[in-house]
């Protein structure tokens, strides 16, 4: 397995709301990578579930990963697998949370069955 771990919004938002797999994803927390689309996503996500915008943003202030500014080369990628990954139904969210698992050669953390189906070599764990 990669060293470094990718989160996935879906992983994230299983801890945030004790979802079934969150548990595994609790040890990996500090240091793992979150990029700012999923964070933007899971903020937006906690603001739908009635959070108040300054409880959610400072819970997500909170954890411990390492936040991960969208850039041109995650940007590239991110473009170049919507072919791949059209059949699938991956949002753009989920094209930034893999371009940066595969630019930073790190496996990825979600909770969507169908990542498993990916072409890509890239270490994808399911949490559930």
């Amino acid at each position: 397995m990669a060293d470094l771990a990718v989160l996935d919004a879906s992983a994230l938002l299983a801890v945030f709301f004790n979802e079934p797999g969150g548990e595994m994803v609790v040890p990996i927390l500090p240091g793992a990578l979150l990029s700012t689309v999923n964070l933007a996503e899971i903020h937006a996500r906690m603001l739908d579930r009635g959070a108040r915008p300054d409880h959610a943003w400072s819970r997500l202030q909170g954890v411990q990963c390492e936040i991960c500014f969208f850039s041109d080369e995650q940007a590239r990628i991110a473009g170049e697998l919507k072919a791949i990954t059209r059949a699938f139904g991956l949002s753009l969210g989920d094209r930034a949370c893999l371009a940066l698992a595969i630019d930073r050669k790190a496996a990825v953390y979600t909770t969507d069955r169908a990542w498993r189906s990916l072409p890509l070599d890239l270490t994808i764990e399911v949490i559930r």
